[in-house]
């Protein structure tokens, strides 16, 4: 589109385009301004600036060179932005990116010495060589995310199989490693020749998509046989096809320092019960005394499969074992009970988040006391009104999720007038509640008419006016 002169800017039609006086303006501001400007409104706002005048896209590679952090996850550059956005700069020291369209030729702008976070994102192009550079040039990095792509072919999983170890054999200070890969691509990696080579100064380990088996040969139960970070990992996050007593067994025994340990599995098909999780498994948890956050998931993408082996008697050996314990987060145990839950509610005082998913047995028994146990609870999800009467006293609560629950103006009346700091409530489809609920939930004697930020209420048939309030 042509520009057209802006009025005043000369006499009759002879005046200059508003861009070019717009450049001469800018042109008279001194560099270190516009450095500093261009430096404050972020990696599209610079580009935006440098394609106006010759002042800005000076200003802009300035600012662009001495960038410390970058994140280019949200959309994916190509070679010649990368090389572009990155030319000149030796000061980065984090940088997470989209490599859907990158090769070979971005290598030189990835892996700079001066990096200490990368984060390589649906990768799919790259030969051996990227992880040569990395090992090589980026010997201070401390945090290493890659994460491959979907491929119609297997070339990419194999150049990563026989090239990930060359990362771990120059990166003698990685603290924080992740490795990401599709469900599609099972037994990506060598453990055999990889295991030897990771340093022993792994704190944070992350692995997506590994075999049982595979996991097995991470943590050895024998002390003669320890890999290198057995002794350093304290969190440690596994994406498996199965988990079994005996993968839990060989990760409590192997790891001793262990803080964290999330575990999601996608069986294929219905599991076998005799291989399955049952109640050994959490009491091998239980050995690990200092563990704070715990997660223990069954997806759903191939079957509705659940842990039909563990029932209450696991959960109390686990609430038995571990009392430290801040977040828990449970999904697939259908055999497991109100005791069980509230075994662990009351065991671990220093609770402040508790997720349960996919949970046919549990009712709003759980939550019974809930405010004399677990005080330091911030989040609850999904309960209804007898449960309500127990958790409006946490002193603690700021959010609470009630998205499609059996509750009624009783419930809302209960929280209208408690002492719960709540700054996020969810009713959406909490069909029961009405006009004089949402009354006495906000004009009731209690905290949360003070704290009260958002409240969605939307899908609410019997509340008129509205949808959703914020």
């Amino acid at each position: 589109m042509e520009k057209r002169p802006r009025a005043g800017d000369g006499d009759g039609g002879g005046g200059e385009a508003s861009g070019s006086v717009g450049g001469g303006l800018v042109d008279t501001l001194p560099e270190a301004l516009l450095v500093e400007v261009v430096g404050r409104v972020g990696l599209e706002g610079a580009c935006s600036a440098a394609a106006s005048c010759r002042a800005l896209r000076s200003a802009a590679g300035a600012a662009l060179s001495s960038v410390t952090s970058l994140d280019l996850s949200e959309f994916p550059p190509t070679n010649a932005i990368l090389n572009r956005i990155l030319a000149g700069n030796d000061t980065l020291r984090s940088l997470t990116v989209n490599c859907s369209l990158l090769d070979d030729s971005a290598v030189a702008a990835i892996a700079k010495g001066s990096l200490h976070e990368l984060s390589l994102l649906k990768c799919s192009s790259f030969s051996a060589f990227l992880f040569v550079a990395i090992g090589g040039r980026c010997t201070n990095l401390r945090s290493i995310t890659l994460e491959m792509a979907i491929s119609e072919g297997s070339e990419s999983f194999a150049i990563c199989r026989n090239s990930i170890a060359h990362i771990f054999k120059g990166c003698d200070y990685l603290e924080n490693v992740s490795l990401k890969f599709p469900l599609l691509a099972p037994g990506f990696i060598d453990f055999d020749s990889l295991v030897p080579v990771i340093p022993g100064t792994i704190k944070v380990l992350l692995l997506q998509y590994v075999t049982n088996w595979q996991a097995k040969i991470l943590f050895p139960v024998s002390p003669s046989l320890k890999t290198p970070f057995s002794d350093s990992l304290e969190s440690l996050s596994l994406v498996l096809d199965i988990i079994t007593d005996e993968l839990i067994t060989f990760i409590t025994t192997s790891l001793s320092n262990l803080l964290e340990l999330c575990l999601e599995d996608n069986p294929g098909s219905e599991t076998d019960l005799h291989n399955d999780l049952s109640n050994i498994g959490l009491q091998a948890i239980g050995i690990c005394k200092n563990l704070t956050h715990l997660s223990l998931t069954r997806g759903k993408q191939n079957c509705s499969s659940t842990f039909r082996r563990v029932n209450d008697f696991g959960i109390l050996m686990l609430a038995e074992g571990c009392k430290k314990l801040q977040t828990i987060r449970l999904g697939g145990f259908s055999k497991v009970r109100d005791a069980g839950y509230a075994a662990l509610l009351h065991s671990c005082k220093d609770l402040k988040k508790f997720e349960v998913s996919t949970a046919s047995c549990l009712s709003d028994l759980t939550c019974l006391d809930l405010d004399e146990t677990a005080t330091k609870i911030t989040e609850v999800r999904s309960i209804a009104d007898s449960g309500l009467s127990s958790i409006c006293h946490l002193s603690k609560l700021t959010l609470l999720d009630l998205a499609g629950s059996d509750i009624t103006d009783a419930g809302l009346s209960a929280i209208g007038h408690g002492s719960c700091p709540i700054s996020s409530l969810c009713l959406r489809g909490c069909r029961r509640i009405t006009n004089n609920g949402i009354g006495s939930l906000l004009c009731g004697s209690g905290t949360i008419n003070k704290t009260l930020v958002m409240l969605d209420i939307g899908n609410v048939p019997r509340i008129s006016g509205c949808r959703a309030a914020s």
